[in-house]
């Protein structure tokens, strides 16, 4: 069992920071579970654009106002509490935040904490040895 509490992960290596969000990363593929997730908040007034090529990510907005653009149709959905989008084409999509945004997010396969967003926002993909010891 893993018990984890959020605050827990300031300023470690599982609290990722860039200038227009952050995410901390609560399960990593070294939990050897097969996803990983994060809680991540993205900050007023910024524009993200993402493309995960090499991974399936859903998101849950549980806090916040904003816009979700699927950059490959054009399609322009509302992102409040209770907002889920899954990105199951890996689908290239920018994220407008009206006000802070707080998103739940789990990622297949899961990402290890060492992915950097790419000049495209892709994540490579990173596999890690996930064996469990017992």
């Amino acid at each position: 069992m893993l018990v984890t509490n959020l605050n827990d992960l300031n300023d470690t290596d599982r609290d990722i920071k860039s200038e227009t969000w952050r995410s901390r990363r609560m399960v990593l593929a070294g939990e050897g579970v097969g996803f990983s997730f994060h809680d991540t908040v993205i900050y007023a007034g910024t524009t993200s654009t993402f493309h995960y090529a090499n991974h399936i990510e859903a998101v849950y907005c549980v806090q916040g106002e904003g816009t979700l653009t699927n950059e490959v149709t054009g399609e322009v959905h509302d992102l409040r509490d209770g907002t889920m989008y899954l990105l199951d084409g890996n689908e290239k999509h920018t994220v407008r935040a009206t006000t802070e945004l707080r998103m739940a997010c789990v990622f297949n396969p899961p990402v290890t904490g060492r992915e950097i967003h790419d000049e495209n926002g892709v994540y490579p993909l990173i596999v890690e040895d996930t064996a469990k010891v017992s």
